[in-house]
């Protein structure tokens, strides 16, 4: 199985959904990397980052799923580093 690392960036601007989001990480849980995550008080914004390793279709789903959320934006940066285990 071939793995990639990538970052999965979210923008929260509806808290109304954050216990999905936080349904949908624990899911994955076993990808996740570590977690980050910024409140921006300024703009009434949530900013996380996750960095994950996985199958590029896995990172893939995670990121449309959690981007399927309403007021929440996601989008994956992957590295160019394929790992084969």
């Amino acid at each position: 199985m071939e793995t990639r690392v990538a970052v999965i960036g979210i923008i929260v601007e509806d808290t109304s959904s954050i216990e999905q989001l936080n349904h949908i990480l624990h899911e994955y849980g076993e990808i996740i990397i570590g977690r980050m995550g910024l409140p921006y008080k300024a703009k009434n914004i949530n900013i996380i980052s996750i960095a994950v390793d996985a199958p590029q279709d896995v990172i893939s789903a995670l990121s449309g799923k959690i981007g399927n959320l309403k007021g929440i934006s996601a989008k994956a940066a992957f590295s160019n580093v394929i790992t084969h285990e």
